[in-house]
């Protein structure tokens, strides 16, 4: 995986949370999120203090807020289904602005929205101030499963191969005269995506090949491994966030 395959979602700015490395980014989102789910949906003053700690990183990270919001629009199609639940839900209703609404579908409509939101900045956080090769490094270095981390450094190291690949088909079956956009020309595409699954399974296997022949392993070489891993004060910084939003989420528990 070379320097060029940064996603797009990377930001390359020289920041703190940039600086840190990538297993405790990881592991501070995870616990972050996981404090998020579990804290009561009554507890409404607990989301704000864990958009509070959000809006913390993104500064120390210099992420802006316009940034942060326009892309995580990707959740929209679960707000949708949150703006239902009060109108389908059962239960006690109450009234508001002329509508029967459900109080407990008010209550569900706002733990998805809540909730989602929250995970959605937090990952979007992480992939803003993280590479590609220093989220698998990471997940490799957190003792990741071998098999997940190989199925995405490959993906990712040839994901653009393959994009090529199916450019170049599609540049082709339109210079013979195929260009299929109407469901009766279904056929040519189903083709089309066939032949491209074929050859990506054959390009895998004779790489995989190849690589097994020059000593591969099925983990990331050694250099990637201790180059850059986390001192204990990368550690004890970072665990500041998911320590806050545990300790949040205790105490809402306790008042709830």
């Amino acid at each position: 995986m070379g320097a060029g395959h940064a996603h797009v979602l990377y930001r390359d700015t020289p920041s703190r949370v940039h600086r840190l490395a990538p297993e405790v980014k990881i592991a501070a989102m995870v616990l972050f999120t996981i404090a998020v789910v579990a804290t009561p949906r009554e507890a409404f003053w607990a989301f704000g203090g864990y958009a509070l700690l959000v809006a913390v990183v993104a500064a120390l990270a210099r992420v802006g807020p316009r940034w942060l919001l326009l892309r995580a629009t990707i959740e929209v199609p679960f707000v949708l289904f949150a703006v239902a639940l009060p109108f389908l839900g059962a239960g006690p209703r109450t009234e508001f602005v002329g509508l029967s609404l459900s109080v407990d579908g008010l209550h569900g409509a706002w733990n998805i929205v809540a909730k989602g939101t929250l995970g959605v900045l937090a990952s979007l956080l992480l992939a803003a101030t993280t590479t590609t090769r220093d989220l698998i490094v990471g997940l490799d270095r957190l003792r990741c499963p071998q098999i997940i981390t190989q199925i995405a450094t490959f993906m990712l190291r040839y994901l653009d191969v393959l994009v090529g690949e199916a450019r170049r088909m599609r540049v082709a079956r339109i210079s013979r005269g195929d260009d299929p956009r109407f469901l009766w020309q279904l056929r040519g595409f189903a083709a089309g995506v066939g032949a491209l699954f074929l050859r990506a399974f054959e390009r895998g296997e004779r790489v995989y090949l190849a690589m097994l022949s020059r000593g591969y392993t099925g983990r990331m070489p050694a250099v990637w491994q201790g180059a850059g891993a986390a001192t204990a004060g990368q550690w004890v910084a970072a665990a500041t966030v998911p320590l806050a939003a545990v300790t949040i989420a205790a105490t809402a528990v306790v008042l709830t």
